[in-house]
This record gives structure tokens, sequence and C-alpha cells, in this order.
């Protein structure tokens, strides 16, 4: 479908301009013509495997579906209201007969077969940009003099298309087998979907004066840096990158060591990386709402209060999540009790005897003044720090 993207955030339907003479959806003056450009036409034929035939109204029909409904899938996924443009292919009309199928079939609701548009929508929307933005515009340049880029660009999405789709596929099919897992090992349906997860929000120092040093090339580097670099020790630590927004990124464990270990290796990657400004990472541990990949509610809301008020270069946690890593037995109860025996099983090494071994706490943590925080009342954030193996310095 030979649209633009049009999506602005979940929940909210693109709305046309008013019309004095209300019309039905399918007769609507839509801006949004498909464009006639020759190559243009060519590259989409070769992307989508069909040429264009239907209208609208046209491949509504053939799928079976009211217009209202063709359009509401449509928008949820993110394309622009075409008026009665001849643009539409056959996978078109396949994609509006599978979806409209599965509502019929009973295997989803109509909200959610919308909100299955939606998520795929957004998702693909944004991959699609990257790879033109990121990937595909270097590829594209001129080899050399008197080419113009358009030369360039077919022959190379016909040799990349098959691989590409080919890769997404394999990727998609690996996140949905770990999301499976996930859930079919939640203790119950409601934890399904209201979770007790470990939330963190890490957030580059300064950035906004960033923005007014740096050149625009500059600082799509150091963004990229930094969400390539959180992106990697999230993932290679277990835990799930949830979105990036520039100069903060936003993520989720199970377990709240996991978490902890995640946050200070993010401080450790930054502070040896010269180029970048230094970072603060707030983490807040209790029950999440998940909704298309995102994380909701008050736990999610503490973490991000935690990170504006965290110093420089450093970690701050809630209460729960601190009681939680001394329950699994990665940090002391007691800073004060864990200093005494280790003393004690110093001074049993120098007198030549075996010491009592010693729990190996992979975290400190360490009280801070207690504080107002807006819309969430007074907390005691903790500060985590990494704590050295027993018998070192």
């Amino acid at each position: 479908m030979t649209v633009d993207d049009t999506t602005s955030g979940a929940g909210k339907e693109p709305r046309s301009e008013p019309s004095v003479h209300p019309t039905p959806h399918h007769e609507v003056d839509h801006t949004a013509e498909p464009t006639d450009d020759p190559l243009a036409i060519r590259l989409e034929q070769l992307i989508l495997g069909a040429d264009r035939r239907y209208t609208p109204f046209q491949a509504a029909r053939s799928a079976g579906v009211s217009m209202d409904l063709a359009s509401r899938f449509w928008r949820a996924m993110g394309f622009a209201d075409i008026g009665q443009a001849r643009a539409l292919t056959e996978a078109d009309v396949l994609a509006l007969r599978r979806l409209a199928g599965l509502v019929e079939a009973g295997l989803l609701s109509e909200p959610m077969a919308i909100q299955v548009a939606r998520s795929t929508g957004q998702t693909t929307a944004r991959l699609a940009e990257w790879q033109i933005d990121s990937f595909l515009e270097g590829l594209t340049e001129p080899p050399e003099p008197g080419m113009t880029r358009t030369e360039v660009t077919y022959p190379l999405v016909e040799l990349l298309l098959p691989e590409l789709e080919e890769f997404l596929v394999y990727v998609w099919r690996r996140q949905l087998a770990a999301a499976t897992g996930r859930v079919v090992q939640a203790a119950d349906d409601e934890e399904m979907v209201d979770r007790r997860l470990a939330v963190g929000f890490a957030d580059l120092v300064g950035f906004t004066r960033l923005t007014r040093r740096l050149e625009e090339e500059e600082l799509g580097e150091l963004v990229e840096a930094f969400e390539t670099t959180s992106a990697d020790l999230v993932a290679a630590h277990g835990g799930r990158l949830i979105k990036t927004l520039g100069d903060e990124v936003l993520f989720a464990a199970d377990d709240a060591g996991t978490a902890a270990e995640i946050a200070l290796r993010l401080i450790e990657a930054m502070t040896q990386d010269e180029t970048m400004p230094a970072l603060r990472v707030g983490i807040a541990f209790g029950t999440v709402t998940t909704r298309m990949g995102d994380v909701f509610g008050t736990t999610v809301n503490l973490a991000s209060r935690l990170t504006s008020i965290a110093p420089k270069d450093a970690v701050l946690v809630d209460g729960a999540f601190a009681e939680e890593l001394t329950r699994t037995g990665d940090a002391p109860a007691s800073e004060a009790r864990a200093a005494e025996e280790a003393a004690v099983a110093e001074k049993e090494r120098r007198e030549g005897l075996e010491p009592k071994a010693l729990p190996r706490y992979r975290y400190g943590l360490q009280p801070m003044w207690q504080r107002p925080v807006r819309g969430l009342g007074v907390v005691e954030p903790w500060l985590l720090a990494r704590r050295p193996a027993p018998g070192t310095s």
C-alpha cells in the first residue's frame, strides 16, 4: 500500500479535516495521494511483488469486510487515507481477509485485531525508517560520477530484499519464542499482564546543553553510540530494552540482580568513553502493567523520578528493589554487620585458623536521605554500588 506513516501514538486515530457535508469515509477527499513517480512505482512493485489494482473500496469488498473496518485496520497499521486512488494490491486484500478471518473464527476480538495491526505497524514503520535513513542511504551513494542514486537503488533493493525479509522473520520468531516462554512461566493469569519486574531508566546528563553545542551529525553519532551500547549491554545480561528516547533508555528485568548488573555496567561503559556525558540510572521494583511491548504503572513512574534525582555516574534504587537484592543474597542486609564478619574472618586467617565462608555479596546499598518525589510522596532511595569480593580491597 503506497501510503505515508501517520502513526502518532498508541490508541490515537488519525483525524480527517472537518467537512461541511459529512460523507462516508471512502468518499472523503483525501490529500495523501499515492506517488506517480515512475521509479518510485517500480520500487514499490519490486518490494510489494504486485501491481496496483484496487481502490480501497474495491479492496475491502474483495476481502469481504466493511469499508469502515478496512479503514480502521489500515489506520492502525499507520497507513494514510488515500481516497479512492487505485493503489492497493492483492497482498492488501489478503491481509484484510486474514485479519477479518481471525475475528470471524473467534481467535481474536475486533479490538484485539486492531491492536495487532497497530503494534505491527508501529514496530515495522520504525524499522523501515531506520533501514532507509541509516542503511540504504549510505549504500546507495553513486559509486561513479555520472550515475544517479536511482540507478543504484533498484538493483540494490532487488538483491537485499529477500535476505532482509528472511532475517526479519527469523528475528521475529526468536523474539516471539522468548516472549511466549516468559508468559507460560508466569505464576498465574494475572501475572501475564501485571508482573513484578525491575524497571530502570538510564539518562544522559546535560543532553539539552549538548544539543546546542554539537553539530547535528555529531549529536546523531553520540545518540546512536549510546543506544547501541545500551541495547547490547541490556541484551547480553538478560534484560529487555523496552524503548529508547534519544538521551534515555528504558529497560526491564525479571529479577533485581539482573537489573543491578545492567545498571552498573552501563555506568562503567559510559565512564570509559570520553566522548560520552555522565550517566545516571534509576531503578524500581514492583508490579508493572505490560501493553504492546511497553510498561506502565507506579513502578515505572518511580524509576523515572529516581533517575531525575540520581547523582552523576550513579544508580539510585527504591526500597522494594533494595529489599529484593537482600532477599536473594545479592546484597547484605547490613553493611556494618557484613564488615564485622569480614573483620572476624580476616583475623582468623591471620591467626592461621580456617575462617568461616563469607557470603559473596555482589552489590552494596547505601541509604540516602528521604525526600518527597512529585506524585509519589516521600521515598527513601538507596545508592547502589558494586561490592568487592571478600578478601579484596
